[in-house]
C-alpha cells in the first residue's frame, strides 16, 4: 500500500515529496516513510527527534543511492501509537528547535551590530 501524502510543485508538473510505504499484511505501527528531495541533514535530525520519544521501538533511515537525493525513514511503534504521530511530532519538533537556533542567533547578530554601533558612536 502507498498513499502519497504531500506534494510540491516543481518544473510545471505535480510531484510527491513524501510516500507512506506498508508492507502487505503489516499494521500502520510499522511504516518506512520515502522522502524525496532529501538527504542525511534531514535523516539524521529527523531519526534523532523521533527516537526521543518513548513509545518509538525503532526508527533508523537509509539513503537509496549517492546519486539519488531521496531518503527511506522506517518507524516501528509500540502498542497501540499508529507510526505516522511520531513522525508528524518529530517534525513539528525539529521546526521548533530550528526556530530557536534562528532567532537566537538573529539576536545574537543584532546584539553584535548594536554594540559594533555604539563603539563606533563613542569614538567620535
Amino acid at each position: 500500500k502507498i498513499s502519497g501524502l504531500k506534494t510540491s510543485m516543481a518544473e510545471g508538473e505535480r510531484k510527491t515529496a513524501l510516500e507512506m510505504v506498508q508492507a502487505a499484511g503489516t499494521d500502520r505501527h510499522c511504516v518506512t516513510f520515502v522522502l524525496h528531495e532529501e538527504d542525511h541533514t534531514l535523516g539524521n535530525s529527523l531519526r534523532y527527534m523521533i527516537m526521543k520519544n518513548p513509545e518509538v521501538e525503532f526508527c533508523g533511515y537509509t539513503t537509496t543511492h549517492p546519486s539519488e537525493s531521496k531518503i527511506n525513514l522506517r518507524i516501528q511503534t509500540r502498542g497501540a501509537l499508529p507510526a505516522v504521530e511520531p513522525f508528524q511530532r518529530g517534525l513539528n519538533e525539529l521546526m521548533n528547535v530550528c526556530q530557536h537556533v534562528l532567532d537566537k542567533f538573529e539576536a545574537s547578530i543584532k546584539d553584535y551590530k548594536d554594540q559594533k554601533a555604539s563603539r563606533n558612536e563613542s569614538t567620535f
